[in-house]
């Protein structure tokens, strides 16, 4: 045992670590190197987010706390509506002002006009500069958090969902063959799941938005009867945001599909007090601008719980996820739509696994013939190389692609050169006369700086790389990255250690083990 290094206890535990973590791969068992959309098929995905309709959502939800205020304040407001990114009500006793403007302050992001006549006050709400490009701004990240918290509710493995540019995201989706799945999923990503409840305008009739405008309210189709026109006050009295889950069940009378939705503890409230104050009255739940149903209030509603019925088991689903998930803050439009074949995926592996195959064969060979022991020393550390990134790959989770195979063929160059260098200076000391033991430590030493200079530059690239690239660029630098690492430790910690353990072992090394003549 005293005849065991640091440095060779540390390589054999690496070699065994990787072993250990990659025969899972070979066997299709957890834990296992993921295939990414180009190796495997599936969707590719380019979303377009429509950021405009943000600002609007966002006038929405204030214009709600406006309302829920003047009614909780006994502060009384008319005409209250939502126009060309604008909020317009009129407070209708001007002595109330100053408690209306104190209220206002409570809300952030917004810039308040006034104009007195007649004793009313008109007030005129829009969005501060910054509040909308912060609106905007949190559109796309908020689109990016909730499409992949709704693919992975859904029970995809792997999905990727990045952004791209301003304005537009990136989803890929390995594994995704069948029509029926390509459809529920792009029917998840696109719902936007907003939900709003409003009460119904049974006191009007309008059949024309304009007309609509005119009582402050708007007009939403029916979701099963597009024809059909409900008219309903703005704005919402509840929205999507106040809801803490959304669970898939059946109606107890019709035994219809149905989404059971909890709110909390504010939305509750206001749920209490919105259907305490009108009963008799009907209550609409729409979501994503179609009506689903619309009650009749009987009593006030506590607990802030309710119900939408659907027509299927698959869209309660869907729309359970995404409620669940919470809504997108704007809506989102395909832009591009690609599928890969698990064909070309099938032909993908296979002349990767040929390029990386023979191009490993080739530097074995090539290394023990040139450099005899020490090219097999070097080829020793090579194997351990390629078990150590297939097992980080497999432990983290990672997703392999077509380019990061590439990047796998790209390391193993990388650490085959580490040994060259080592080899060449250790060649060099021997020429020189320096007794084998020496000139092994001083090749190690002196290869070390351009060694590691170069694995750094080369990390940095990586990770830049991982940072602002996208997709399969990303698969990339991570096998990259691991590859540069795995070899540091394989290709410089590792042979250092074998030769220290031959030498102490009393093997006697000559010129001829690293490709010299005698």
């Amino acid at each position: 045992m005293k005849k065991l290094n640091y440095r060779l206890i540390i390589f054999l535990l690496a070699t065994v670590f990787g072993i250990a973590f990659t025969i899972p791969s070979f066997l299709g068992k957890k834990p296992r190197v993921n295939l990414g959309l180009d190796l495997q098929g599936g969707m590719y995905l380019v979303l377009g987010v429509k950021q405009d309709e943000a600002v609007k959502n966002k006038l929405k939800t204030i214009a709600s706390t406006i309302k829920y205020i003047s009614e909780k304040k006994e502060l009384f407001i008319d005409n209250l509506k939502i126009d060309n990114n604008k909020i317009t009500f009129e407070l209708i006793d001007k002595d109330d002002m100053k408690k209306m403007d104190e209220e206002l302050k409570s809300i952030k992001g917004i810039e308040v006009k006034k104009n007195i006549k007649n004793g009313s006050v008109e007030y005129s709400v829009t969005l501060t500069p910054a509040e909308i490009q912060k609106t905007k701004e949190d559109a796309i990240k908020l689109a990016v958090q909730t499409i992949r918290s709704r693919l992975d509710a859904f029970g995809l493995a792997e999905p990727s969902v990045t952004r791209q540019g301003k304005d537009k995201i990136v989803v890929e989706l390995p594994g995704i063959k069948t029509e029926k799945e390509k459809q529920n999923i792009k029917k998840l990503i696109s719902s936007s799941a907003h939900l709003e409840l409003y009460l119904v305008d049974d006191e009007h009739q309008a059949t024309t938005k304009e007309e609509a405008a005119k009582y402050g309210d708007i007009l939403l189709p029916d979701k099963d009867n597009p024809k059909r026109m409900w008219l309903l006050k703005t704005p919402p009295v509840l929205d999507g945001s106040m809801i803490t889950d959304a669970n898939v069940g059946f109606t107890q009378k019709t035994n219809q599909p149905a989404i059971f939705f909890t709110l909390n503890s504010e939305g509750a409230r206001i749920f209490g007090d919105v259907t305490g104050k009108n009963v008799g009255k009907r209550l609409a739940i729409v979501v994503d601008n179609r009506v689903y149903s619309a009650p009749v209030i009987q009593e006030r509603i506590g607990g802030g719980s309710g119900q939408i019925t659907v027509s299927s088991p698959d869209e309660a689903h869907i729309l359970a996820i995404a409620l669940r998930s919470g809504s997108l803050p704007a809506p989102v439009v395909l832009l591009e739509q690609r599928s890969v074949g698990a064909s070309l995926g099938a032909d993908s592996i296979r002349n990767s696994m040929i390029a990386l195959i023979s191009g490993f064969i080739v530097v074995v060979l090539f290394m023990a013939w040139y450099y005899r022991l020490a090219g097999i020393i070097a080829d020793i550390a090579l194997i351990t190389n390629l078990f150590l990134i297939t097992a980080i790959m497999a432990l983290f989770g990672a997703t392999l692609t077509l380019p990061g195979m590439a990047g796998i063929v790209l390391t193993v160059g990388m650490a085959v050169d580490a040994n060259v260098i080592i080899n060449e200076r250790i060649r060099e000391l021997i020429r020189e006369g320096v007794p084998i033991s020496k000139a092994i430590e001083g090749g190690y030493e002196n290869a070390m700086s351009a060694i590691l200079d170069a694995n750094i530059t080369t990390l940095i690239a990586a990770i830049a790389l991982f940072a602002y690239g996208t997709g399969t660029i990303k698969g990339f630098a991570i096998t990259m990255a691991i590859g540069i690492l795995a070899s540091m430790l394989t290709a410089i910690l590792g042979t250092h250690g074998i030769w220290q353990y031959l030498l102490a072992s009393g093997k006697k090394i000559t010129p001829r083990d690293f490709g010299m003549e005698e």
